[in-house]
């Protein structure tokens, strides 16, 4: 545990290196007033901080920079930041501002996020995997010819047409459905197919096409996601100085893996993860993440996040993926709710 002076001179090492993206000097520290303490005080807490290992020199005779446990001690002591208000409103405004559609509020988003932060941002549609069985209905057309509609989480909707010999009638379809409904509800397609049960010919035969529906509903790849403000990244001082940093990045873009890359496996959870240099799985190791869900997790979720160097503006950066994250989760419950009504008028 560092002590509270430690802890204020390495605030203000990484406050100013975030700032200046030059190694920090004791003399800055020894002039910044607020410490409040001699220039031996502040050499002596600075040479504790490098012997643990919260900062480094580069050079012997440079100042000093923050290193990965440096910055995670740092924004371990960040708490709740909050956007002002008025940029809160803001952001909300340019929502309102655009067409309904997801694809539009995620590519906002993206843009909206790239901005604020001055860094890349990355949102990921939304997607519930693996699907599960919410509902079925059986709707008798004409000449045994019978709609399925199928009803997953999320509020996604599958239908098919198939035939039955001989036709039945829409008591029978609306019984079965019903049958199935029950039987089935909040499974997904491998627990469908693994439950021992009792099924007529044609319970047997709606059951095979609920589950051929469900596994095509799986294996849907991503859709590429929303990327945004990789000028911004590639205009910081680490990356103008270093073309392998930048090679890194863009060979995950290019190959579809970035997305992949940044999400722990583990993330299910609705706080904002921040992921500081080697704390990455992938070779991002000299990049830090700050990303976070939104949606419902139950139904559909996707993922917010930004990349930048570990020489980010963490407070900002926590505060404004938190906040759109709870924007884009509102936007979707709004959606899907009023998926669900449109769907019970119809029916």
């Amino acid at each position: 545990m560092l002590s509270p002076r430690q802890q204020r001179i390495l605030d203000a090492i990484v406050a100013q290196y975030i700032s200046r993206a030059h190694p920090v000097p004791s003399q800055a520290i020894i002039d910044d007033r607020a410490l409040g303490v001699s220039s031996a005080t502040v050499r002596n807490e600075m040479a504790r901080l490098e012997e643990e290992g919260y900062i480094l020199r580069p050079h012997t005779s440079a100042g000093s920079v923050p290193t990965d446990r440096g910055y995670r001690h740092y924004v371990q002591s960040i708490r709740d930041p909050q956007l002002p208000l008025a940029e809160r409103r803001q952001l909300d405004q340019s929502f309102r501002t655009i067409d309904g559609e997801p694809d539009n509020w995620l590519n906002l988003a993206a843009a909206l996020l790239a901005e604020t932060v001055r860094s890349t941002a990355v949102v990921s549609s939304p997607k519930a995997a693996p699907c599960r069985f919410k509902h079925l209905e059986l709707v008798s057309l004409q000449d045994g010819l019978v709609l399925l509609v199928l009803v997953l989480n999320g509020a996604r909707v599958r239908q098919v047409l198939v035939t039955f010999e001989p036709a039945l009638g829409q008591a029978m379809l609306s019984t079965i459905a019903t049958k199935l409904s029950a039987l089935f509800s909040g499974q997904n397609s491998s627990e469908i197919t693994e439950r021992p049960k009792e099924l007529t010919d044609v319970e047997d035969k709606v059951t095979e096409y609920v589950v051929k529906m469900m596994e095509e509903e799986d294996g849907v790849d991503d859709p590429e996601p929303f990327l945004n403000g990789l000028h911004f990244l590639f205009s910081q001082p680490e990356f103008v100085n270093d073309q392998r940093l930048v090679r890194s990045l863009m060979e995950l873009i290019e190959g579809r893996h970035l997305l992949r890359s940044i999400v722990p496996p583990e993330f299910t959870g609705d706080k904002v993860e921040v992921i500081i240099g080697r704390e990455n799985r992938s070779e991002l190791h000299d990049y830090s993440i700050v990303v976070a869900r939104y949606g419902q997790p139950r139904q559909a979720a996707g993922t917010i996040g930004v990349i930048g160097p570990t020489r980010m503006h963490y407070d900002r950066a926590i505060a404004t993926v938190g906040y759109l994250a709870s924007v884009l989760s509102r936007l979707m419950s709004g959606l899907y709710e009023g998926m669900a009504d449109d769907y019970r008028e119809v029916n």
